[in-house]
């Protein structure tokens, strides 16, 4: 990968304790054990899962974000410092939950989520290690709307204190937590490098049913680049290189839990080696592919020299 190098990312945001389980094709009404082939434990969020991908890319990634003082936390923040993720900047917070999910996820990769959302929503800027982020390659922010300690003026600030540092800034969401997200982390988006909701994202910011004007209204809006993760369709992307559509790579799908987080940190890896958006998509296509075929968010990618090779392969697919 030219360019390629080890650089320094802070992923901030969302850090959850997922619990899944697998195939679940039918919720018990009545007291009964049902087997299964599968269940797991792994970290999760916009911000913690991209943090793990990150780090198997090659990163040295600084997970900024908050748990409880509860075994779930530390467990959760076990997993990362096993991934070789700093997490000095975990806040631990006292007589908090930590954020969890549980998925059962069924025989086709249908995905109903039961989520606490914990200490997440404590986390504030008194919880951001500042003079390390000025140090940073990178920073991701992690759960536009689902950080109500932080967006708004906090994130604004965040992220305009990354650009003023020479720092690549990108975002994502998880999901829509409030109707106002616009005017909230509106004055934020003119210090986004790339922007990165999903379809159903972009249709509840902007209104459109088309993701590629939702895109094009929310590059409007400030973000130097918008990349709409479109599921089975691939990803759209607008920037000031023009506009381009990936197609999705046609793979076996187990579990598309994390797909999104690791099609981040492969745009952000491609970002960070001096390629293009539109190259650096095409390996976070690659990544999120590699995640849906097994078992929860930290399920796909292994190593950047394992999803280069997948790459090639399935992009040369693509091509012919």
């Amino acid at each position: 990968m030219s360019g390629a190098g080890r650089k320094r990312v802070a992923c901030v945001g969302v850090y959850i304790l997922d619990v899944l389980a697998r195939p679940i094709d039918a919720l018990p009404t009545t007291q009964q054990a049902v087997l299964v082939d599968e269940i797991k434990m792994a970290p999760a969020g916009t911000a913690g899962g991209t943090a793990v991908d990150l780090a198997r890319l090659g990163h040295d990634v600084l997970a900024v974000g908050a748990v409880g003082d509860d075994a779930a936390g530390e467990f959760l923040v076990g997993i990362l410092a096993r991934e070789g993720i700093d997490t000095s900047a975990i806040a631990v917070k006292p007589a908090t939950a930590t954020a969890a999910t549980v998925l059962p996820i069924s025989s086709t990769g249908v995905r109903p989520a039961w989520h606490v959302r914990g200490a997440t929503t404590t986390l504030g800027p008194a919880d951001l290690p500042m003079d390390a982020i000025a140090g940073v390659d990178a920073l991701h922010y992690g759960g536009v709307s689902a950080l109500p300690g932080l967006d708004g003026e906090a994130s604004r600030d965040l992220l305009a204190y990354a650009k003023e540092n020479g720092v690549l800034t990108t975002a994502d969401c998880l999901g829509i937590k409030r109707d106002d997200t616009l005017e909230v982390f509106g004055p934020s988006f003119p210090y986004v490098d790339v922007f990165m909701p999903n379809r159903g994202e972009v249709e509840l910011l902007t209104g459109l049913r088309s993701p590629e004007d939702g895109a094009r209204a929310l590059h409007a809006l400030g973000p130097r680049s918008v990349i709409a993760k479109l599921d089975a369709d691939g990803c759209f992307g607008v920037g000031p290189e023009g506009e381009f559509h990936i197609p999705a790579f046609d793979v076996p799908v187990v579990d598309t839990t994390g797909c999104g987080d690791a099609f981040c940190s492969g745009v952000i890896t491609g970002l960070l080696a001096g390629w293009t958006l539109e190259e650096a998509a095409w390996l976070g296509t690659a990544a999120g592919a590699q995640t849906a075929g097994g078992l929860g968010s930290d399920a796909g990618v292994h190593d950047l020299d394992d999803t280069m090779n997948f790459l090639d392969h399935h992009r040369t697919r693509v091509a012919s």
